[in-house]
């Protein structure tokens, strides 16, 4: 199982990499659940595809659509869980983040149905989200 997991973590990757805005409802439950960590005001848990397309595309906002993964490292599966190790960034105005990551995806009937997010240096992150 942990095989095909990672095929769609890593298909999940490439498609917001390339821009593919089309196959994520293929990767993404409709009931998603996605923790987004930190003190800002982004901060918190988004339930459902739409609040979480939502979340992203405030990323895209406030950072002047610069929001990136620089890379994605390893792509670890273990049963129904899958942990990422990536470098993101961004930059807005006189703020700019770049740091690593990790991200942890539950994956449920073929689908990322839950995701967990953690950050290098939380603290500049949210002083990047923050308005």
């Amino acid at each position: 199982m942990s095989k095909e997991n990672i095929k769609i973590v890593r298909d999940y990757f490439e498609a917001v990499a390339t821009g593919d805005l089309a196959k994520l409802p293929e990767l993404l439950s409709e009931t998603l659940v996605w923790h987004q960590p930190g003190a800002s005001d982004l901060s918190g848990t988004y339930n459902g595809r739409d609040a979480v397309f939502g979340l992203i595309g405030s990323f895209m906002e406030r950072s002047r659509g610069t929001f990136k993964f620089d890379s994605i490292g390893n792509i670890l599966g273990n049963g129904d869980h899958v942990a990422v190790t990536l470098h993101f960034s961004g930059t807005t105005g006189d703020r700019s983040m770049s740091m690593a990551g990790i991200d942890v995806l539950h994956i449920e009937n073929g689908k990322i149905q839950e995701v967990w997010l953690f950050s290098d240096d939380q603290d500049a992150e949210d002083a990047f989200w923050s308005r």
